[in-house]
């Protein structure tokens, strides 16, 4: 039996120079995958804040899901997840469907950065 692929998305922490290098390669046609890049680690935790992640916990996978129904889902008040997904809209991670519903459209998430030393 062949297994499907998953359609995964990698958050990740990295400079400008490693986002046009991928950028560069995908212009060659070397397939990148699906990125969500952040420029510091300090904006990703400012962006995906804990109530954050738990609202990209419930919907990956989900498909267009409404306000109202993520708020159901995280057992959250709708305003403050109202609130909370027009963060990740305006920061590009959830998307708004022709019907006006949310989307986060990856059905797995890996999350990749490097702590160095300074």
């Amino acid at each position: 039996m062949v297994e499907k692929e998953r359609n995964t998305v990698t958050i990740s922490v990295c400079s400008l120079d490693e986002t046009k290098r991928r950028l560069a390669a995908a212009f060659r046609g070397e397939p990148q995958g699906n990125h969500i890049e952040f420029p510091t680690l300090e904006l990703m935790w400012k962006i995906l804040t804990v109530k954050r992640w738990e609202i990209l916990q419930a919907m990956t996978g989900r498909g267009a899901l409404s306000i109202r129904e993520i708020a159901r889902m995280v057992e959250r008040d709708v305003k403050a997840v109202h609130g909370d997904v027009h963060a990740l809209l305006d920061a590009g991670i959830l998307e708004k469907s022709e019907e006006g519903k949310v989307v986060f459209p990856y059905e797995e998430v890996h999350v990749d950065f490097r702590l160095r030393a300074a």
